[in-house]
Formats: C-alpha cells, structure tokens, sequence
C-alpha cells in the first residue's frame, strides 16, 4: 500500500543538482593554492576590516576631541573656506573655458583649411540642409508673392 502513494519521478539532472555535485567534488579535491588563495583571502579582509574600524574609531574621537575648537573658531574658517571655494571653482573654470577654446580653435582652424576634422561631415549636412530650406522658402515666398500681387489686382482693378 505504501508503494501506491509514492509517485515514482524520472531520473533527471537539474543545473542546480549538477552545480552542487561540481562545487562539493571541488571541495573534495581541493590543492594547495586553492588554499594558500583562501587564506590570502581571510588574512587581507581581516586587515582591511581592521583598519576601516581604526580609521572610523579616529575620526570620531578626533571630531569629539576638535569639535570645541571648531565651534569656537567656525567665525573664521566660514568666510575662509568660503573664500577659498569660490577662488578655486574660479580657476578651474577659467582652465576648462580655455581648454574649450582651444579645442575649438583647432578644430575651426583644421576645418577651414580642409583637414575634414571629426564631426565636420555633420555640419557640412546641416550647413546644407540649412540651404536647401531656404532656398524652398524663398522658392515658396516668390511664388506665394505673386499669387497675392493677382488677387490684389482683381479686388482693386483700379489699384
């Protein structure tokens, strides 16, 4: 009876079975680097976890002890920093400025003198297609402009 209500499954190899039977004949046969990896492993975490846990231990006693004398001193350091934000976000902007100037200095200069710098294919396009647009408008205006030149002269015969 009790061999009626077990359900009988074909024998089939799932990935995870198949991972799992790899993974513990890998465990099983295990060489020597291998190991000498893992230790590596365990003794570089465990020296990095340790100095993370030194630097954040640092710099709360150094903000617990400082903190007094930055409170005391902050009327200075304020405007000072301040100051030196402002004096730096300027430089580095006059540097980023003139290096775009440059830049594009040389690529105007190398695409007037027909060197086909990257990117001058898209503008001879758009310098084109700019053209060709006008060059309907005006077709269109012209045409259009003559249309209404007759329809004045039929409201105002006299005109």
């Amino acid at each position: 009876m009790a061999d009626l209500n077990q359900t009988h499954r074909p024998a089939t190899s799932s990935s995870s079975a198949v991972f799992l039977r790899k993974l513990q004949d890998n465990l099983h046969a295990s060489n020597s680097t291998q190991i000498a990896g893992i230790l590596t492993l365990l003794v570089t975490g465990s020296i990095f976890l340790l100095l993370t846990g030194l630097t954040v231990s640092g710099t709360v006693f150094a903000l617990i002890f400082f903190s007094p004398l930055i409170i005391v001193s902050s009327p200075i350091w304020v405007p000072a920093g301040t100051f030196f934000f402002l004096l730096a976000a300027g430089f580095l902007s006059m540097i980023g400025f003139g290096v775009i100037a440059v830049a594009s200095s040389s690529w105007s200069y190398r695409y007037f003198r027909g060197l086909h710098p990257p990117g001058s294919d898209r503008v001879d396009y758009a310098r084109s297609r700019i053209y060709d647009t006008a060059t309907h408008v005006k077709d269109c205006a012209i045409e259009y402009g003559g249309y209404l030149q007759s329809k004045v002269k039929d409201a105002a015969p006299g005109a």
